[in-house]
């Protein structure tokens, strides 16, 4: 039988559906106001989006998001310069909490902010040296990446000395009695 050279009305009308209604529809309603049998609905809305059973379909999809995307021009480069004519108008109109707000979403697009979240299971105080030592060098390569070629002894050394100067500089309470 053979793959078919062209889409069909249906088929196309389902493609037009699912890309213009993204997000506001589902397949199945697509592929019902496509006119495809409701009772068949769901599964014909799979198998249109399947390209290994409707290669044509599939790629029409991709044509049309292509377009949509071109359309809005949505890249890296034009996000960050709208970001950026936004804290600029913000800063003309001296809306300051919307520049700089706008400023802080440019920095988040282009991956200046890390949002991190830590949740301790234990205490870094109830561990030994040893187990400190084995758990400062976990972190450490976990993170080399982002560090600068930071060793584990320098660090260690860079911690020892730290706590030194401030044990140091810190004034020491000997006997404090309150005196009314």
């Amino acid at each position: 039988m053979g793959l078919p050279k062209q889409l069909t009305p249906k088929q196309i009308k389902f493609a037009q559906e699912l890309v213009y209604n993204e997000g506001k529809k589902t397949a199945t309603q697509c592929a019902v106001d496509a006119k495809y049998s409701e009772d068949r609905a769901h599964v014909t809305a799979s198998e249109l989006q399947n390209p290994k059973l409707y290669p044509l379909v599939a790629q029409y999809i991709g044509q049309l998001r292509d377009e949509i995307q071109k359309k809005y021009d949505i890249t890296f480069e034009s996000h960050l310069a709208h970001l950026g004519k936004m804290r600029n108008d913000a800063l003309d109109s001296k809306a300051w909490t919307a520049a700089i707000n706008a400023e802080v979403a440019r920095g988040k697009a282009a991956g200046l902010y890390v949002e991190q979240k830590v949740i301790r299971t234990g205490k870094l105080d109830d561990l030994s040296e040893e187990e400190l030592d084995k758990r400062i060098a976990e972190v450490l390569d976990q993170y080399s990446p982002i560090l600068d070629n930071v060793e584990h002894k320098d660090f260690k050394n860079k911690v020892k000395e730290t706590k030194i100067k401030s044990d140091k500089t810190l004034p020491k309470i000997v006997d404090a009695e309150i005196i009314d």
